[in-house]
């Protein structure tokens, strides 16, 4: 059991693991990735991961040179190796090892890295009472610099939000757009539940696809829950009823506070505990 990585399907434990120093994912930060966990030791919706990382690199202009069965035979073989029960994934793909210049043209690549660790679940008190959020001053780069669809290793902008809002006592950053309008978290998207519906900013706000944003729409549409896609301001988010986030490794967590502020009662409300528990029971299902 432990931390292993498998670098262009080579399996390692992770600190043997090596990647050229030339490599444009650490010169440039020139390179995709997602975040997985498992449910009974297997993946959930793999097969979306994947579809996103092709559409993320296309977008860069490079991608991988196979298809989802050598990216599903490598992670099963890594997943093997290091045996956890439950396993916290990332898969990093880079355009390549170049010579760190903008000569695209002699990238050779590109580079793919699997990563699996045990997976740590958030602390129960997280979802029984809450967590901190933090709205950040820092804002959501701005669609025409950086196409949110890309969910790149370049990272700044989320650590810039991050490091703000621990400073602050909150465990996530919520980022607004260059309008103002609430965009996402620096690792999650949110959702405000008013009056028992829910609403979640639009894409158009300049936020990633988040799988289990999709996820949870689609639950909640399955559980007589109203929701939709709407444009939100952080005073949306103040007097709303109950405020959560979603994300991989936090599922469905909902908030207490925003800004030192408390949410409703300042406790969890009852939409987003039964969401959670849909949630849950949706992913056991679909993990391969």
């Amino acid at each position: 059991m432990g931390l292993f990585a498998s670098v262009n399907g080579n399996v390692v434990p992770a600190e043997q693991a090596c990647v050229s120093v030339l490599d444009n994912g650490f010169t440039f930060g020139d390179a995709v990735y997602e975040t997985l966990r498992t449910y009974g030791g297997r993946p959930f919706h793999l097969d979306r991961h994947l579809e996103r990382l092709r559409a993320s690199s296309a977008r860069l202009g490079f991608g991988a040179p196979f298809g989802d069965e050598v990216f599903t035979r490598r992670l099963d073989e890594l997943l093997a190796r290091a045996g956890n029960e439950e396993s916290y994934i990332r898969i990093i793909l880079t355009r390549g090892e170049g010579d760190i210049s903008y000569r695209f043209d002699r990238v050779k690549g590109p580079t793919l890295v699997m990563v699996v660790k045990p997976f740590e679940p958030p602390p129960e008190r997280d979802y029984a009472e809450g967590i901190a959020l933090g709205i950040a001053g820092v804002r959501r780069n701005h669609p025409r610099a950086l196409d949110p669809a890309i969910k790149s290793c370049n990272l700044l902008n989320n650590i810039l939000a991050v490091r703000e809002a621990q400073g602050r006592g909150a465990v996530e950053a919520i980022l607004l757009n260059d309008a103002g309008e609430v965009a996402e978290g620096a690792s999650s998207n949110v959702f405000v539940v008013k009056n028992g519906a829910v609403a979640t900013p639009p894409l158009a706000a300049g936020i990633l696809s988040g799988i289990t944003r999709r996820v949870v729409i689609d639950l909640c549409r399955g559980l007589g829950i109203p929701a939709r896609e709407d444009t939100l301001l952080a005073a949306d988010l103040l007097a709303a009823d109950e405020v959560f986030i979603t994300s991989t490794t936090k599922e469905v967590a909902p908030a207490r506070t925003i800004d030192g502020k408390p949410i409703g009662a300042g406790k969890p409300g009852p939409v987003a505990p039964r969401i959670l528990q849909a949630y849950r029971e949706y992913a056991r299902r679909h993990a391969r």
